[in-house]
C-alpha cells in the first residue's frame, strides 16, 4: 500500500474515502492486513502528510482507528477522547484536518460496551470526568430507558451519541458545514463492535 501524496489525496472523493474505510475494516475482520513498510512510510511522510480521513473515536484501548480500518502512517487523523464526545478543540482539529490538510471524510466512531457511556448512564461523578460525561446526556435523553443488567441501554445510547455528535459537528462549524454543502467532505458515523471487530456505518443523507 503506497503512502498518500498530495496528488493521490486530491483524487479521493468522500465516497471513495468511505469505501477505503469499509474495505480496511473488512480486511481487519478477515485478518488480511495489507503489508506495509512502516519505516518507509516514516521516511515518505517526514516532509508532509496527506491523510484522507479524520476519525473521532473513544480512548478505549480496543478501538484504535488505524487498526480497525487497517490504515498506515499518514493515512488518517486520529482524534481520541472518552465517549467520542465533541468540544471546541476537537472541532478546530477537524477544521484543520479538512480545510487545511485536505481530509475528505469525518468519521464519528462509537463502540459497544463503552465505559464512558456506561458511566454517564450510571450517573458517575468523579473529578473532571463529571463534566465530560455530561456531554453524553443529550444522547441519553434521545434513548428510551431500559432497566436491565446487560449493555442494551448503554449500547443504544452510544449509537445515539454518534448521531448527536455528527449533527453537532455540522451545526457548530460553519467551515465544515460549508464543505459538506459543497460535497468537498462528508460526515459519517459508525459503531465498532468490540466482540466481532465489525464497524456498522451510519450515513446521514444531508451530511454526504
Amino acid at each position: 500500500m503506497r503512502t498518500l501524496t498530495k496528488e493521490t489525496q486530491a483524487e479521493i472523493t468522500p465516497q471513495i474515502a468511505l469505501k477505503l474505510l469499509r474495505d480496511g475494516n473488512n480486511r481487519f475482520i478477515n485478518n488480511l492486513k495489507v503489508n506495509r513498510n512502516l519505516l518507509q512510510q516514516v521516511n515518505e511522510t517526514m516532509d508532509g502528510q496527506h491523510p484522507f480521513a479524520v476519525i473521532l473515536s473513544c480512548i478505549d484501548s480496543r478501538t484504535s482507528a488505524e487498526l480497525v480500518f487497517d490504515q498506515g502512517l499518514g493515512d488518517v487523523f486520529s482524534i481520541r477522547i472518552a465517549g467520542n464526545v465533541l468540544n471546541e478543540d476537537i472541532l478546530g482539529s477537524m477544521e484543520f484536518a479538512c480545510k487545511v490538510a485536505g481530509a475528505k471524510i469525518i468519521v464519528v466512531l462509537g463502540h459497544t460496551k463503552c465505559g464512558a457511556i456506561k458511566g454517564a448512564c450510571d450517573h458517575v461523578e468523579m473529578g473532571n470526568l463529571t463534566g465530560l460525561l455530561q456531554k453524553i446526556k443529550p444522547a441519553m435523553e434521545r434513548t428510551p430507558y431500559t432497566n436491565d443488567t446487560t449493555y442494551d441501554y448503554p449500547n443504544a445510547v452510544a449509537a445515539n451519541n454518534v448521531h448527536y455528535v455528527m449533527d453537532e459537528v455540522a451545526q457548530h462549524s460553519p467551515i465544515i458545514k460549508k464543505m459538506v454543502e459543497l460535497h468537498e467532505i462528508a460526515i459519517v458515523g459508525g459503531m465498532y463492535d468490540i466482540e466481532t471487530g465489525v464497524v456498522e456505518f451510519y450515513e446521514h443523507e444531508h451530511l454526504m
